[in-house]
């Protein structure tokens, strides 16, 4: 479908080259090459991320803008880049650091790029489920200590076969993590949100209220965007209802967890482990005590790192660009 869309690019006025603002000098090429076929693109040159003064200066007088970062994109943005902007899209499927409503206030045209990472994000929550069930930081600290025992029942871990797997928000990466996990013969899929889902049935599985997913999960996935309603959803009273054999994997944004009722949990073995993508703050500071657990394995937040991947979302977010420039619905709007 993207392959398809990007063969047939929106024409646009003769002889008019709009000013495009790229908020971040490492966009994959796909993206800028899209871009520079139709417009005078204008790069950001701090690294590794620019300041949002800088971005701010140079969103002045352009006529959209390929928001590359995760700066807030709110009313003084908006402001600073004046009224003849045209359109934004982002270059992520999660947007809770923009000011939607004020965007769409405006009536300014606003994309961004899910579906297109849905893969590999599922492809990293597999990851962790492994990494932390057969506790993988605690078996590589273990090494580097020089306590690696032989014997019958050391470091044993837990299971993916047979558990009772719980996602929370089943949207379309929350069913690819399914779709992967397809072949692991997990007992049972429970999900939760705000209602039954028809592809929750076509994937065999079973909607559950929230509290009752907490109780009965052996692996409960956090899948859901950052929402006032989803910030600090897992809290301490979510993990108390948690067994003390489940295991938390976050792949969604660092504030759905109530981090410090985590930690709390994770050093009274209240839960077996956590895998996270997703923390607060990004970047963790390396003195955290979260990095010091061996019972909790961290990555820094690579859900959509990879070549191909990150290729295709500037590619969507380029082609976003140039529709809202065109005055086209866009590939992938905001809803």
């Amino acid at each position: 479908m993207l392959a398809r869309a990007l063969k047939d690019l929106p024409k646009l006025p003769p002889n008019w080259r709009p000013k495009v603002l790229v908020t971040h000098c490492e966009i994959p090429q796909a993206g800028l090459d899209i871009l520079r076929q139709k417009c005078d693109v204008v790069l950001t040159k701090g690294l590794p991320q620019p300041t949002r003064e800088e971005v701010l200066a140079l969103s002045k007088g352009v006529d959209a803008i390929l928001w590359a970062n995760h700066e807030k994109l709110n009313a003084e943005a908006l402001d600073v880049a004046g009224p003849q902007l045209k359109c934004i899209s982002t270059m992520s499927a999660g947007i809770d650091y923009v000011d939607v409503a004020e965007v769409k206030r405006r009536k300014i045209p606003l994309g961004y790029t899910p579906t297109v990472l849905n893969d590999a994000v599922a492809d990293i929550t597999v990851g962790l489920m492994i990494a932390a069930g057969r506790r993988f930081h605690e078996g590589q600290l273990k090494i580097a200590t020089s306590e690696w025992e032989r014997r019958p029942q050391w470091l044993l871990g837990l299971d993916i076969r047979g558990s009772t797997v719980g996602i929370i928000g089943l949207g379309g990466i929350g069913q690819k993590i399914m779709e992967r996990l397809s072949g692991f013969n997990v007992g049972k899929y429970l999900y939760t949100g705000h209602k039954p889902k028809p592809e929750g049935e076509k994937l065999g599985a079973t909607f559950a209220a929230f509290d009752e997913l907490l109780k009965m999960s052996d692996y409960v996935i956090v899948a859901c965007p950052l929402t006032p309603e989803t910030r600090h959803l897992i809290n301490r009273e979510a993990l108390a209802k948690m067994k003390p054999t489940s295991i938390l994997i976050n792949i969604a944004r660092g504030e759905i967890v109530d981090q410090e009722a985590l930690l709390e949990a994770l050093q009274k073995n209240q839960i077996f482990s956590a895998g996270l993508d997703v923390m607060t703050p990004e970047p963790l500071p390396a003195d955290h005590p979260l990095l010091k657990l061996p019972n909790c394995f961290i990555i820094p937040h690579m859900g959509s790192a990879t070549v191909q991947t990150r290729s295709d979302m500037a590619s969507v977010a380029a082609l976003n660009v140039l529709q809202g420039l065109a005055g086209v619905p866009m590939f992938s709007p905001v809803p």
